[in-house]
């Protein structure tokens, strides 16, 4: 397999793996059974799952009113957008 193949392999695995942790959380919520540490999650959305996380967000409307973690997360996304315009505009130039 050659790198893009590689690295579009790990960001559609990171980003089920946000999603299905934000599912699995929220339905932890409603059941009242012990939760995904916020930490956790962020993490997942750290390591490539943010599309995941934020799509799970709205879908799922979960984690939308804690303002500290909406925060972080947007924190990470920024970044995030931040490094692929960068790595677009290394290409490019």
């Amino acid at each position: 397999m050659d790198i893009p193949t590689l690295v579009a392999a790990y960001l559609a695995l990171a980003n089920l793996i946000a999603f299905f942790a934000f599912a699995f959380d929220k339905g932890r919520a409603i059941a009242g059974g012990r939760r995904v540490p916020e930490r956790r999650l962020l993490a997942f959305a750290a390591l490539g799952g943010s599309p995941g996380a934020l799509l799970a967000r709205r879908v799922l409307r979960h984690k939308t009113r804690k303002q500290p973690f909406v925060d972080r997360l947007r924190w990470i996304v920024t970044v995030q957008a931040g490094v692929v315009a960068g790595l677009i505009w290394a290409a490019w130039a």
